[in-house]
């Protein structure tokens, strides 16, 4: 881009940092910035490195929604699930050291992610059910709903723990965050619907 003076590039990456909440060099490619320039702000302190090809603006917030920022720009057609999914909505007492995220069986996965991932296969059919989109830190994050979430508790609860899905469809029926219709309907979606139906007969006797 003819005209442009190297200070004009820093603000326009710094600003697309800061839009974008993680930045990859490959973004800096369609407003004609040079690669470089990534290594000229962060030798200056204004970008940090904070995994292999993924940068944010120094002093951004960092911890577990940055984590699923990263993972969702690495995998931007997977769905953060299972433990990652419950601590995203807050109804577990569990802790997710890596994001548990899904993808279709045969879907391209990193082979050195920048960040600590926990792959989950799930047919086409079952991860297009019950998605929502949320952004966090300008990257959009395709989070399971609630209701979603517990069911797929229960049909990897040989993965997380029988203890761990009660928990969670008890927490969640607590807090409101489906209803025993829309649990139901995705439970039948996903073959899960005798499996769950003795909880659910608890949960609301």
């Amino acid at each position: 881009m003819p005209g442009k003076q190297p200070l004009d590039f820093s603000k326009q990456v710094i600003n697309l940092a800061r839009r974008r909440g993680v930045l990859r060099p490959k973004d800096l490619a369609p407003h004609g910035i040079a690669r470089t320039f990534l290594q000229r702000l962060v030798r200056s302190g204004a970008i940090e490195r904070v995994g292999r090809g993924l940068y944010v603006v120094s002093g951004a917030d960092l911890g577990e929604k940055q984590t699923l920022a990263e993972a969702s720009r690495l995998l931007p057609n997977g769905v953060i699930c299972l433990l990652s999914a419950l601590q995203f909505h807050g109804f577990t007492t569990q802790t997710a050291r890596q994001v548990w995220i899904a993808i279709p069986p045969k879907a391209w996965r990193p082979r050195n992610p920048t960040v600590p991932l926990r792959i989950v296969y799930m047919n086409p059919s079952v991860h297009r059910v019950g998605v929502q989109t949320h952004k966090v830190r300008g990257v959009t994050v395709r989070v399971f709903s609630p209701a979603k979430t517990v069911v797929d508790c229960f049909k990897f609860r040989n993965r997380i723990g029988l203890d761990v899905a009660l928990e969670a469809l008890r927490e969640g029926w607590r807090a409101r965050l489906f209803t025993m219709d829309e649990l139901e309907r995705i439970a039948r979606a996903c073959r899960m619907n005798v499996v769950m139906r003795p909880y659910l007969e608890m949960l609301v006797a």
